[in-house]
């Protein structure tokens, strides 16, 4: 992996693909575990998440649902401070385990407003998975059941994660040079 440009900014290489494929695998493995006597709901948060819903559930072996709801936090490179539902849930989650899949829990923002709707809705367990996590960052009281990687509060992009919409398509997580 070498330095690359996306938009105006430059990245250089963070996490490669092997990585973040044995990552998933983990975490597939907890859930199938954790949730083998369950029925669960994915919900999957849109665009971020796609590529790494997209292998996470290829390892998930339980029999499951998978939804989408698309909400938006980001502006550039910062967080704005407030969630928009955009695309909202259609399935019936009332006494449903829902697990909510992230690309990247940093803020807590869209975790918090996911989970307050999930909740509205009469949710019997809400569990979260993501691909990254930010522990500096992140400091609200709702739980990260599955976490694939930690990293520093620093801006990521690729596999699925965008600076302005590009670089979702990278196989490979690159840090802001």
């Amino acid at each position: 992996m070498e330095l690359i440009t996306v938009k105006d900014k430059q990245f250089k290489p963070y996490i490669g693909e092997d990585k973040i494929q044995s990552a998933i695998k983990g975490l597939a493995v907890n859930i199938n575990i954790d949730l083998r006597d369950e029925f669960p709901l994915f919900v999957i948060v849109l665009n971020g998440s796609f590529m790494f819903a997209a292998d996470l559930l290829k390892e998930v072996h339980i029999p499951c649902e998978i939804s989408f709801i698309k909400v938006a936090s980001y502006h550039g490179t910062s967080s704005t401070g407030t969630v928009t539902e955009l695309v909202g849930l259609a399935e019936d989650v009332t006494n449903r385990t829902v697990v909510i899949v992230e690309d990247i829990v940093d803020t807590g923002a869209t975790l918090e407003k996911l989970h307050a709707i999930l909740i509205k809705r009469g949710v019997k367990a809400i569990k979260v998975a993501t691909m990254l996590l930010k522990p500096d960052a992140y400091k609200k009281p709702i739980p990260v059941n599955y976490a694939g990687i930690e990293i520093p509060n620093d801006f990521v992009v690729g596999y699925g994660l965008d600076y302005d919409g590009q670089g979702r398509n990278l196989k490979d997580i690159y840090v802001l040079a």
